[in-house]
């Protein structure tokens, strides 16, 4: 299995097209995000994580998300994927993670062991 892309959103829809297709619409696309309060905060960002199996690859996986702040690690998310040859999927992620700073939290995503996705998440202070 390969990651297409990961990303942090906040909001998405599945809807059918004709024939054998599905459309996943994405909205607040980011990597940054005002805090809702003064730090310190917990926020719990959606990240989704596009999939897809090609032909000669197992139908069953780990999909595995580490949140590292500075390297170390804050967070993790295991769970199994089952993704058919030759087709697409995502898995919805999501983690607690405690602000005492305005800083970057990362999202290291990997399947079985294979390369790291890797995607920023920096909070920023409030809006006024």
């Amino acid at each position: 299995m390969q990651i297409l892309a990961a990303l942090f959103i906040e909001d998405i829809e599945v809807r059918p097209v004709p024939g054998p297709s599905t459309r996943i619409d994405l909205s607040g696309i980011g990597f940054s995000f005002p805090a809702p309060q003064p730090v310190p905060v917990t926020m719990e960002p959606h990240l989704v994580v596009l999939m897809r199996n090609p032909d000669d690859e197992p139908q069953m996986g780990a999909l595995e998300v580490v949140y590292q702040r500075g390297g170390e690690q804050v967070a993790r998310n295991v769970q199994p994927v089952e993704i058919e040859a030759g087709r697409f999927s995502f898995r919805l992620v999501r983690a607690e993670l405690e602000f005492t700073g305005y800083d970057t939290v990362e999202a290291h995503c990997r399947v079985d062991m294979g390369p790291e996705t890797i995607v920023p998440y920096t909070l920023l202070p409030p809006v006024d």
